[in-house]
């Protein structure tokens, strides 16, 4: 099913906040500059919307969100022959903590509602918004996108992008819900069981001669299907209520929590499943989850634990990849791991990573690899610093083969 831009937003005012509205000590108006170019959105009418304020940033646990409301209005309304047309915010802890030259993305959602988010200025998250939305670089005045008549598919990284700011779209599986039901019943199996299955329902792929286009199938028929039966089970519970009474807030939190804990931790086994299925096709030898130094437990190591435990093997044989779905703040994570291999791999789903991060990774000797279908989120520099997935199973099938000949 197509996802175009219009399902969540139907036009977007991008811009930088300036010293004026984010300072308090400079101004008190709580309105942000320049909006007359927001009337094709907003029309003429004064109007006030609800809005939802988001604070993103590259840590993962410091995207900050609260409620709160936006006022359309023009400023000189009972003047005969000017108008000025103002956006006033009410107080919200998402400005407040802005800062001068941060990115200000102002949406009108396709429900109506406004969403305004901030991100860190070089930050990966305001690459990610700047390539969802189009927009080559922003400054001090509004751009203004529409995307009404928009109906191109956004894909995974579009996706994955709104899913960080709370956005997610049903996608139909409705031809897969009576095989899901008959095999796993109305409850969730082990997240291999499922890779499994959900690999079995994909059709015409290669993974030997596309594995980067065969991966993201796989993910992404799997992520299709675990919210089909997770809608099925959670809604069953749901309709139970909560607690003796039905209405007990901390059972009801407790679900919540368990629903999007479940969701992190399948997404990540099934990233490292997948990736193992993809290297046996391949004929590449690996170890999957085993123990080195300090208790660490890279994902992979090639060709195997038993060769990084043997001193007299040649260190230059050895590979380690990390798995990080996303990578942020989180791919410092790999660094500690495999403590004989300087040069170390780590594949993510993260689309978009900002350049400062990249070159970050690449002074800490870490090469990333990125699915060939999410090179297009990445500039024509960035690309020639990132490895596909074939590159990289080329790269270790090749330490393998001079292993296997010596």
């Amino acid at each position: 099913m197509s996802s175009p831009l219009s399902n969540y937003f139907s036009a977007v005012g991008i811009k930088r906040l300036s010293q004026v509205e984010v300072d308090s000590t400079l101004s008190n108006q709580h309105e942000f500059n320049g909006t007359n170019v927001f009337r094709r959105i907003f029309g003429t009418e004064k109007r006030k919307f609800t809005a939802k304020f988001i604070s993103l940033t590259d840590e993962e646990e410091d995207v900050l969100e609260s409620d709160g409301f936006l006022t359309w209005y023009d400023s000189r309304e009972n003047h005969p022959t000017r108008s000025e047309f103002r956006l006033y915010y009410s107080d919200t802890p998402v400005i407040a903590g802005a800062k001068v030259n941060d990115l200000l993305v102002i949406g009108k959602t396709s429900n109506d509602n406004i969403a305004v988010i901030v991100a860190p200025k070089n930050s990966t998250s305001e690459k990610q918004l700047l390539w969802l939305f189009g927009v080559e670089e922003a400054d001090s005045k509004f751009v203004i996108k529409d995307f009404t008549e928009d109906k191109k598919d956004i894909g995974f990284a579009g996706r994955y992008i709104l899913s960080s700011l709370g956005m997610e779209q049903k996608e139909s599986a409705s031809a897969y819900i009576d095989g899901l039901l008959e095999r796993f019943g109305h409850k969730f199996p082990t997240t291999k069981e499922f890779s499994d299955y959900s690999r079995s329902t994909v059709k015409d792929v290669f993974p030997i001669e596309s594995p980067d286009e065969t991966l993201m199938a796989w993910l992404e028929r799997e992520e299709m299907l675990f919210r089909a039966l997770e809608g099925v089970i959670v809604k069953e519970q749901l309709k139970k209520g909560f607690g003796i009474d039905g209405s007990d807030v901390d059972e009801f939190i407790k679900l919540s929590l368990s629903v999007q804990n479940r969701r992190k931790s399948r997404a990540g086994h099934s990233f490292e499943h997948n990736l193992a299925i993809l290297f046996s096709f391949n004929n590449v030898l690996y170890s999957h989850g085993t123990i080195t130094e300090r208790n660490n437990k890279p994902d992979f190591i090639f060709p195997g634990i038993a060769e990084y435990r043997d001193d007299s093997f040649q260190v230059n044989l050895l590979t380690m990849l990390g798995v990080k779905t996303t990578a942020k703040d989180r791919w410092r994570q790999v660094l500690a791991e495999a403590r004989k291999i300087d040069h170390k791999h780590l594949i993510t789903l993260e689309p978009s990573i900002s350049n400062n991060q990249i070159e970050e990774m690449k002074a800490n000797n870490l090469q990333l690899v990125i699915p060939a279908p999410l090179f297009n989120t990445y500039s024509n520099t960035q690309q020639k610093d990132l490895f596909t997935v074939k590159e990289f199973i080329d790269m270790v099938f090749f330490k393998q083969k001079q292993l296997l000949s010596s």
